[in-house]
């Protein structure tokens, strides 16, 4: 009997930590029908580690920031030499020596993209200070005007700061184009990495579909006109933006932020400044029972990303409960809300336009209710759990077979 495939899976952390990792969890139990699994990691993360586990019964821990860049180097290659993999999937991990030593590996070598993390410096593909989101290929216009040398690094205080080199952004780049296929989440992704000059009969969609959970509910659409925020406070969620919206309301509201992050004091202080304080309750991250009774009285979920989203995964999950959403156009997030299907897309950091969306949603509640049910027809076909699986484990065997046929 021939032995199972084996597929080498390269992540920073083990363990929970984000939307990496839990597209991992989600899509690993599934590979392992098909294919043989092990892990090559960083760090561990110290939640859930348990689940990584069960998963990979080995596991090897590599220092992807070593000094010694050959040290580092050499440990991949003793990892390769003990797995034998026939498949490399790469998420994320941004470490040269690592991915020179994968490439040397002789099989195929898949990256899953999740951010913007390979081409960019700053890696979020918009302006700190400006706030534009970035349409340029990466090169000199790295280093002026956008000065992404500089980044922010909040460990050395208020006003810290840290270099990034523009020459190892530039290797990681070339090492990249030589992968046998790059996983994108969205359109816009993938045009992303044509304009940063990958071959585009390398890039295959793959957007991280959560696995469907029975809803067996629809939304109220009560009179208590609740909008929802549901995701980390960062600056680039543009949780600001969704605030100075709320004084051009002229219906009642109520706005629940669910999560917590860095811009949550800012954003607070924000509210009290706007006098909203009777109107806008930040309840910090809750479990996703609590966030399913949120749900069943939601007219409307904003997705006020002023950054160029990969996808915004949170849409996917509350199209799936029939709420439709509000969100700007930015990034990835019109691969999913379609304007006047699933909900409104806004013109990028239009504010006055994006209080017009929500008070529609607010005020027709017929329509929110229209737009709910279309966006969950929407999301159950175009982002079907199953077939997102099958198509992922028929693109890695193809790969696979056409790496021993010497293709």
């Amino acid at each position: 009997m021939a032995a199972r495939p084996k597929i080498l899976i390269v992540h920073e952390t083990y363990g929970r930590l984000a939307g990496a990792e839990q597209n991992i969890l989600v899509t690993a139990p599934h590979l392992a029908a098909t294919f043989d699994l092990a892990c090559l990691y960083w760090k561990r993360s110290g939640r859930d580690e348990g689940a990584f586990d069960a998963l990979f019964p080995h596991a090897h821990a590599v220092d992807f920031a070593a000094p010694d860049s050959a040290a580092t180097e050499r440990a991949v290659a003793a990892a390769l030499a003990a797995e034998h993999p026939d498949l490399i999937y790469v998420h994320k991990c941004v470490s040269l020596p690592v991915t020179r030593a994968l490439l040397a590996g002789g099989v195929p070598v898949v990256r899953m993209e999740h951010d913007h993390d390979v081409y960019c410096m700053r890696s979020y593909k918009y302006s700190p200070w400006t706030r534009r989101i970035c349409t340029r290929r990466a090169g000199p216009c790295c280093l002026f005007p956008c000065l992404a040398f500089l980044a922010r690094d909040r460990s050395r205080g208020r006003f810290g700061v840290r270099w990034v080199s523009y020459r190892r952004q530039q290797e990681l780049i070339r090492l990249n184009w030589r992968f046998d296929a790059n996983f994108v989440v969205t359109h816009y992704m993938r045009d992303e990495l044509i304009r940063q000059g990958f071959q585009p009969d390398r890039i295959h969609l793959f957007p991280p579909i959560p696995p469907p959970r029975p809803v067996t509910f629809t939304s109220s659409f009560s009179e208590r006109n609740l909008i929802l925020f549901v995701g980390q406070i960062l600056r680039g969620k543009g949780l600001d933006c969704l605030i100075n919206a709320l004084p051009h309301l002229q219906v009642p509201y109520e706005l629940v932020v669910l999560g917590d992050g860095s811009h949550r004091a800012a954003c607070e202080a924000l509210v009290a400044r706007l006098g909203l304080g009777d109107h806008v309750r930040f309840a910090g991250f809750v479990n996703q029972e609590e966030l399913a009774l949120y749900y069943r009285e939601a007219s409307a979920v904003v997705v006020p990303s002023v950054w160029p989203e990969p996808i915004a995964t949170i849409g996917l999950e509350v199209l799936r409960y029939g709420v439709p959403v509000v969100g700007f156009d930015a990034g990835g997030i019109k691969d999913w809300l379609i304007d006047g299907v699933t909900g409104y897309l806004v013109p990028w950091m239009d504010i006055p336009r994006l209080a017009n969306r929500i008070e529609q949603l607010l005020r027709h509640k017929e329509e929110a209710k229209r737009l709910g049910e279309q966006g969950r027809i929407f999301v159950n076909r175009e982002y079907a759990f199953d077939a997102y699986l099958t198509r992922m484990q028929e693109t890695f065997m193809g790969l696979i077979t056409n790496h021993r046929q010497g293709g």
